[in-house]
């Protein structure tokens, strides 16, 4: 039997144009001859949803792009779709997390998600109630009978020892164990994260190993809003081995051919290559969120600020490998206390990439301001207030820009700057996405050195940008961290060296390790209840903030729930 694989890319609650892609792939599915399509978890809706499925209308409109599927569904293929199901009756929640079998003589519902997330960016339990019954779908295909499994993203996730942690409640994998399954499919939408990848292989693999049997494994791609799905769908054998990978970062398509007793085994396929490093792989995930984020906002162009620092270096060359060149705008705004290399290094780096610039002075507006102020100040500004004015100057200028232009505003902050609060609320925060806000400032560093080497110069290519030399720039990646509000100023001014900053805030954020287990690990006790101190007040400014594409285990967003007026 052959099956289809579709990693779709959809757009959230585009009923109509996701059902328009599900019968794009299934058109390709078969004229290539497969009996099955697999698409990922709530494929007609995209993933997550969130409070669309509290629409009426919506649900109503489901059915009906439901039927269309069934119209469009090309004779002798079956499609497992992803759907919201209703529940009748006055109690909530009132829906299903589920799949629907579609083929050309109608459409039915085969399986309900059990297990529902309902931690980090996950709020599942918002919406759906769990399904009660095991994931066995008996149906014709190929000219036999199949007997396969169904489950949905979650439902894969019940190896603790693996995962470090697992959700209360069944285990669907066990509950098929007696039944009996050929073939294990799971249908996900799982946002990338570092490592999450190759966990998500070993998890399909035990699977295989309880079940006896391969596992498809078809995960969603894409950005929508502060996630970024990596797609990455892939097939193990019933050792656990992969036999097919598609690719990260992009939507694909591909068949998989499942030999059954008595066939002639096909010829055995090449191994799948191997998945991209660290490095390349997180340079993927933020240039695809970065553009479907500006894609399916509406955004033809966006903008940003050029300090010549490290941190806006990396968010224009994600900008252009995103957008390209042509479509990004950068400003550079030099102050009095702007050194001469910064402004070089930015004008520099934007030759590089090909960048469009302009230069808006702001010493004139400063005085302004100063003047202006003065008589409510009973004198000029001073210290962090003539810093701030600095950055709400700049931000005043980028925003104009932004306006007038239609464009994105792009906010350069790093996960350090917010998590400490070392940044200016109306000022450096301004944008409408913090494209690194969830890379630590080391994080930045170790990027830019990768990109900057002869390691990612076939990524660069695919990216399409210069293979070769350098593009952020050793001057630009060996300066002292500064935002350059006075003179001579460093960031080690303020804040102890990242280097040692980052793991302590790392362990608070991710891990959320007490102050108490940070010292009895070593850190020094002041330093910890500084770092503690500033994480705990600068709360306000995070609840204000762009939303920032998520790329670790926990980010500054929907998945960051702290208070802000706590003890």
């Amino acid at each position: 039997m052959r099956l289809a694989l579709a990693q779709l890319d959809p757009l959230v609650g585009d009923l109509a144009g996701n059902g328009r892609r599900i019968l794009e792939a299934a058109s390709a599915a078969s004229a290539a001859g497969a009996a099955l399509l697999l698409t990922p978890e709530l494929s007609l809706w995209g993933y997550p949803p969130r409070d669309l499925l509290l629409r009426e209308a919506l649900l109503l409109r489901q059915g009906e792009e439901l039927d269309r599927l069934v119209g469009g569904c090309p004779a002798g293929l079956a499609l497992l779709v992803g759907v919201a199901e209703p529940i009748v009756g006055a109690s909530t929640p009132r829906l299903h997390n589920a799949v629907a079998l579609v083929r050309a003589d109608g459409w039915r519902i085969v399986y309900r998600k059990r297990l529902l997330p309902s931690y980090d960016v996950f709020d599942e339990r918002r919406y759906f109630r769990p399904g009660e019954a095991a994931g066995v779908l008996e149906l014709e295909l190929a000219g036999r009978p199949w007997r396969l499994g169904v489950s949905i993203c979650e439902d894969l996730w019940v190896e603790e020892e693996l995962q470090g942690h697992r959700l209360v409640g069944e285990d669907p994998i066990g509950a098929l164990v007696p039944s009996g399954i050929e073939l294990l499919l799971n249908l996900s939408a799982s946002p990338f994260g570092q490592g999450k990848l190759a966990l998500r292989q070993r998890l399909a693999a035990r699977a295989a190993a309880r079940l006896g049997c391969p596992v498809v494994y078809v995960n969603q791609v894409g950005g929508n809003d502060d996630l970024v799905f990596d797609g990455a769908s892939f097939v193990v054998n019933a050792a656990g081995s992969a036999v097919l990978r598609l690719p990260s970062c992009e939507p694909a398509q591909a068949c998989w051919d499942l030999a059954t007793p008595g066939d002639v085994e096909p010829p055995a396929p090449a191994p799948p290559p191997p998945p991209p490093g660290d490095e390349e792989q997180l340079l993927r995930t933020l240039v695809l969120g970065l553009r479907d984020y500006a894609g399916k906002c509406g955004f033809e162009r966006v903008l940003l600020g050029l300090s010549g620092g490290i941190d806006s270096a990396l968010v224009a060359l994600i900008a252009v490998a995103a957008l390209g060149g042509e479509r990004v705008q950068a400003l550079l705004l030099p102050s009095p206390y702007s050194s001469p290399g910064s402004i070089d290094d930015a004008r520099a780096l934007a030759d590089r990439l090909g960048l469009a610039t302009h230069t808006l002075p702001i010493t004139a507006l400063m005085a302004g301001f100063a003047a202006t102020l003065g008589p409510a100040l009973g004198g000029e500004p001073e210290g962090l207030t003539a810093e701030n004015l600095q950055s709400r100057i700049r931000g005043s200028l980028l925003m104009a820009v932004a306006n007038q232009q239609g464009g994105l505003l792009l906010a350069t902050g790093n996960k350090s700057e917010l998590a400490v609060g070392y940044c200016t609320l109306y000022g450096d925060m301004n944008g409408g996405l913090a494209v690194i806000g969830d890379l630590y400032k080391t994080t930045v560093f170790r990027l830019c050195d990768w990109i900057d080497s002869a390691a990612a110069g076939p990524c660069r290519t695919a990216l399409g940008l210069p293979a070769s030399g350098d593009l952020i720039g050793s001057a630009i990646r060996h300066k002292p961290p500064s935002a350059e509000l006075r003179p001579d100023q460093r960031d080690s001014d303020s804040l102890p060296d990242y280097a040692v900053l980052d793991p302590l805030l790392k362990a608070s954020i991710e891990g959320l390790t007490s102050p108490e287990q940070l010292v009895a690990d070593g850190a020094d006790p002041a330093l910890v209840e500084r770092v503690q101190q500033l994480l705990r007040r600068a709360e306000f400014k995070r609840r204000q903030a762009a939303p920032v594409l998520k790329v670790s285990g926990r980010a500054f967003g929907s998945g960051w729930r702290m208070p802000i007026a706590a003890a």
